[in-house]
């Protein structure tokens, strides 16, 4: 690995003071290194067989063994994973790491499509929780043949968006539910 990722977010590195590191000449087995980032063993392979993780090199009797920059590097996928980042994009940061002088416009770029698809999902959200609280006040605690929850999810004509996925509110075209 070209770059130490120690100091790389500019903040507390809780996923490296977590880990408890230990100098680079340090070997771990697979099950200490899973132990170490909170990682599965099998998942550890899995990143190693699609190219997130490089192979270690390994004992006589055929046993991995992984050194600080595995654990510095399995430590940042990790966090990109955590932030929601898919393998693609952990693919593209970790050539970016792999080539600290390359500029970080790729970086910048793939963070802030992240970062559209979380205010995205955010909007979902909020839409639905709108329509589930308005339908929530809405019920009069009578009987089912009465209550509102049933007819709103019987008649979706009744709810303030056509679509849930992408809300736009029905009176923004006109179509405004009773």
């Amino acid at each position: 690995m070209a770059v130490s990722l120690v100091g790389a977010f500019g903040r507390p590195r809780w996923h490296l003071q977590r880990l408890q590191l230990q100098g680079a000449g340090v070997r771990y087995g697979i099950g200490e290194l899973a132990r170490r980032t909170g990682t599965n063993a099998q998942t550890i392979r899995w990143y190693e067989r699609i190219g997130l993780l490089p192979p270690p090199p390994r004992t006589e009797g055929g046993q991995r063994r992984y050194d600080r920059r595995h654990l510095e590097r399995l430590a940042f996928i990790r966090h990109a994973r955590e932030l929601g980042f898919s393998l693609d994009a952990v693919r593209s940061l970790l050539r970016l790491v792999d080539r600290p002088d390359a500029p970080c416009e790729e970086a910048d770029a793939i963070a802030r499509a992240r970062l559209a698809e979380v205010e995205s999902r955010i909007r979902r959200l909020e839409a639905l929780r709108e329509e589930l609280v308005r339908m929530v006040e809405a019920c009069r605690g009578g009987q089912a043949r009465e209550c509102r929850v049933i007819r709103v999810l019987a008649d979706h004509r009744l709810c303030l968006y056509e679509d849930h996925r992408r809300p736009r509110r029905r009176e923004e075209d006109g179509d405004a539910p009773a």
